[in-house]
């Protein structure tokens, strides 16, 4: 198993850090993240609403339109204690063209944590490359990580423990694809990526996930197919996303025809296992992906993962910008993967 520094504190170990990708975290942190997430989820519930970011401020950067990434960091923010300082779409932090590093060393003075959802991952790397305050990765072109903890809290509460459970990805081989990859390599979960020939998750991305969940220790078994029955079969998780991405709305045609016969439909569900549940990371095309029969039966978790958005990254938030884990986080992190970092 990866061992790390074991001087390393659990409790502060994602202090001051960056989240653009989950390779950023170790399966530690990963589970750190989500205990938190529901440790902060039950306590909101019953009633004990704590403010550990009072006085301080958040900027949500979005230069992609957004409904539920908006909803869910402003409020986690808020919730918080924190400041949420949204710039949206031509009103952006970068909307009259300053330099990424411009921005970054300005917003750093003002705010202790910056979010930004954006198109080119190299954009978010930059902008964490100037800033002196955590950079939080809210959704490119390559990369889903917030969404893809909230898909795991959405599992953990739904199947329990997300070791050895399958995964079947059913779509495009785009940044939800590739973040579900990296999460199984983090958590031991299996994941299978179902795509049309030439829809492929890159090589170089699949062969890093595998490499990853090699370096761990996790077990997690990551495949690329092209059979959607296949991958379905026994599968515990079943989850697709639209065929068709922003920015990619000129192939939407062309996608329609090479996508045939990859929608998840109530007869495809049936080929998993008994009590899997169906997730979309919205918004969906009903017809298109996936049914409006499989969005409406009661094996779809799409809600609650749609409300566990806030959790996760209200998580997320309070732990980068130093507020420590709880000693039961810490000691769940390490019943799963030992005693070190």
């Amino acid at each position: 198993m990866f061992k790390r520094n074991e001087a390393i504190d659990l409790n502060t170990v994602l202090a001051g850090r960056d989240l653009l990708r989950l390779l950023d975290l170790t399966p530690q942190e990963v589970a750190l993240i989500l205990k938190t997430a529901a440790e902060q989820k039950a306590a909101w519930k019953s009633g004990i609403h704590e403010s550990p970011l009072t006085g301080t401020s958040v900027a949500i950067i979005l230069e992609k339109p957004s409904f539920r990434t908006r909803s869910s960091f402003e409020i986690g923010a808020a919730r918080l204690g924190a400041h949420p300082l949204v710039m949206a779409d031509d009103h952006s932090a970068f909307s009259r063209g300053e330099p990424v590093k411009d921005t970054a060393c300005i917003l750093s003075r003002f705010c202790e944590c910056i979010v930004l959802r954006t198109f080119e991952q190299s954009k978010v790397e930059e902008l964490a490359q100037w800033a002196d305050v955590p950079v939080i990765n809210a959704l490119t072109d390559d990369y889903h990580p917030c969404q893809v903890l909230a898909d795991l809290l959405t599992i953990q509460e739904h199947l329990g423990d997300v070791r050895n459970l399958t995964m079947a990805y059913v779509g495009d081989g785009n940044n939800m694809s590739n973040t579900y990859l990296e999460a199984g390599a983090l958590t031991g979960m299996n994941v299978k990526v179902c795509t049309p020939a030439g829809y492929e998750v890159s090589a170089a991305l699949f062969d890093e996930c595998v490499a990853a969940a090699q370096k761990y220790g996790t077990g997690a078994e990551l495949t690329q197919l092209h059979d959607p029955l296949e991958v379905v079969k026994g599968a515990n998780i079943v989850v697709t996303d639209t065929w068709t991405s922003m920015g990619s709305e000129a192939e939407h045609d062309a996608r329609l025809k090479a996508f045939g016969g990859f929608q998840v439909t109530d007869e495809l569900m049936k080929h998993a296992a008994k009590d899997a549940i169906f997730m979309h990371c919205l918004p969906a095309h009903r017809g298109e992906e996936v049914t409006d029969e499989v969005m409406g039966a009661p094996y779809s978790a799409i809600y609650d993962e749609a409300e566990n958005r806030l959790h996760a990254q209200k998580a997320v938030m309070s732990l980068v910008m130093g507020v420590p884990a709880s000693d039961a986080a810490c000691e769940y992190a390490r019943s799963l993967w030992g005693d070190v970092l």
